[in-house]
């Protein structure tokens, strides 16, 4: 017998359990709100399951091979190194269940939120139906993020091609990974699977990291090439084609193909539009986004809001969360906050690491003149030369005295780009990067030590040697 459909009048529909979907169903829930969130899927989304989580579990187990490997260099010496596959596995699948009660269904549960594990679509403007339920709502968010998208090539559907939803899962480790993409979640994966013991081969249509700082791109380039990387950049993938031994990818003008023994294909996300009738609801998409306004509002329904991948402003975990804080402060707070007010830090956890925020200096350079570039390498960084990892610099790119800009490469690029986005975030000035007591030794210094090398010429020039001059007369 079929289950009896359920009808639900609340205040606000979530579709989509993610990071933007879950955190606007807790606060709202919390908030005293009548919530409905619908997920097909897995609790926690992309990010817990098959991006975030996952990915930097599998970088942890990497960079330990990779300690062990250089542990030489300080005095310590490894007789044998040995990676089980099935264990990094268990590793990777560990640190998703720790992580899992705080996304369950039963906690979301508890804060009062009526969670249905269905696929959901608009039946008019403002109600969602499932297989099973009928929910009218005062506000509906989609929040059903994006899925790897896969390129038009020759012969793709006769090849078992890997994407972050399967690389993590794996049966064997792949003795030769062929990854098609040079973005993060490729490089990443490079980096990764060649300290487990991989070949691997990178082909991008372009250069590697193109939305970062080209000078710290290459670095990272160099480096994952000097790890044994093979990086072809520039290059367009003709066909792909698979026999029983392995899989070949062709390149457009190169007689030779690549062999593999799996492909991983990174090139790029496509938000999840699919099955959500959006038509019905009046909910218009462009470029496989919803249209939204600064707000993040459907620009063609107002009871409708688009948050994360699908709003078509960026693929970050970071910035769906943003997203929801946006929205519950519009909503319910009736703040004028927009979904641009902040400037968005992007992360490439390799090493060295690599993080950008605001204007790269190429892009700073095009469009404002008189942009100055100060920075500080970790080579002078005494933390830094410590450890022995002394790869990179802090690089801020400043106008009219603030930062407007900034990239750091090197370990821990990720937290150090934080006291960044906070003077940008405030709109504070660059002295304000140099005005407090950094703890030594730290790699903190070197962003202090950037904002500082911007003064140099002013400080210690010839007209304040002079106004030192005149006042050290004076007793």
């Amino acid at each position: 017998m079929n289950e009896a459909r359920r009808s639900f009048n609340v205040d606000l529909v979530v579709i989509g359990a993610g990071s933007a979907g879950l955190s606007v169903a807790a606060g709202a829930s919390m908030l005293g709100l009548k919530v409905v969130l619908y997920e097909q899927h897995k609790m926690g989304g992309d990010c817990l399951n098959y991006g975030c989580v996952p990915s930097k579990a599998l970088l942890s187990a990497a960079k330990a091979v990779s300690e062990i490997r250089n542990a030489s260099k300080y005095g310590v010496t490894v007789s044998d190194i040995s990676v089980n596959w099935s264990d990094v596995k268990k590793h990777i699948e560990e640190a998703i269940k720790t992580i899992e009660p705080v996304d369950s269904q039963e906690r979301f549960e508890g804060l009062g939120v009526t969670v249905i594990r269905e696929s959901a679509s608009f039946a008019d403007t403002e109600t969602i139906v499932s297989a099973t339920t009928t929910t009218r709502a005062k506000r509906i968010v989609i929040a059903t993020g994006s899925r790897a998208s896969i390129p038009p090539i020759e012969g793709i559907d006769t090849v078992p091609y890997l994407t972050n939803e399967t690389i993590f899962s794996v049966d064997e480790l792949p003795k030769h990974l062929v990854i098609l993409g040079g973005g993060p979640i490729g490089i990443e994966m490079a980096q990764a699977f060649i300290r487990l013991g991989s070949d691997v081969t990178v082909i991008d249509l372009a250069n590697i990291l193109p939305n970062a700082d080209q000078d710290h791109a290459r670095i990272v380039s160099n480096s994952l090439k000097e790890e044994g990387v093979t990086i072809l950049e520039n290059q367009t993938v003709k066909k792909v084609s698979k026999n029983r031994e392995s899989i070949s990818v062709w390149l457009d003008g190169k007689k030779d193909s690549i062999k593999g023994s799996h492909l991983l294909i990174a090139t790029g996300r496509r938000a999840v539009l699919d099955d959500l009738n959006l038509d019905a609801g009046q909910v218009k998409s462009e470029n496989a986004a919803i249209m939204v306004s600064e707000s993040l509002r459907s620009k063609s329904n107002p009871r409708v809001w688009a948050l994360g991948d699908v709003a078509g402003q960026g693929q970050f975990t970071h910035l769906a969360g943003w997203h929801a804080s946006v929205f519950i402060r519009r909503a319910y707070f009736k703040q004028s906050v927009k979904a641009s007010s902040l400037p968005l830090p992007a992360v490439t956890y390799v090493q060295p690491e690599i993080a950008q925020i605001g204007l790269s200096e190429s892009s700073a350079r095009k469009k404002y003149k008189n942009v100055s570039i100060s920075s500080f390498p970790f080579g002078e960084n005494d933390r830094a030369i410590a450890e022995g990892k002394t790869a990179g610099e802090v690089k801020l790119v400043i106008y009219k005295g603030r930062v407007i800009g900034a990239s750091v490469l090197g370990e821990g690029a990720g937290d150090l780009v934080q006291l960044i986005a906070v003077a940008m975030s405030n709109k504070l000035k660059v002295q304000a990067l140099t005005n407090f007591i950094s703890p030594y030794p730290t790699r903190a210094e070197a962003v202090k030590r950037a904002a500082s090398a911007h003064f140099t010429e002013f400080v210690f020039g010839p007209r304040m040697k002079r106004l030192v001059s005149f006042l050290n007369r004076i007793p």
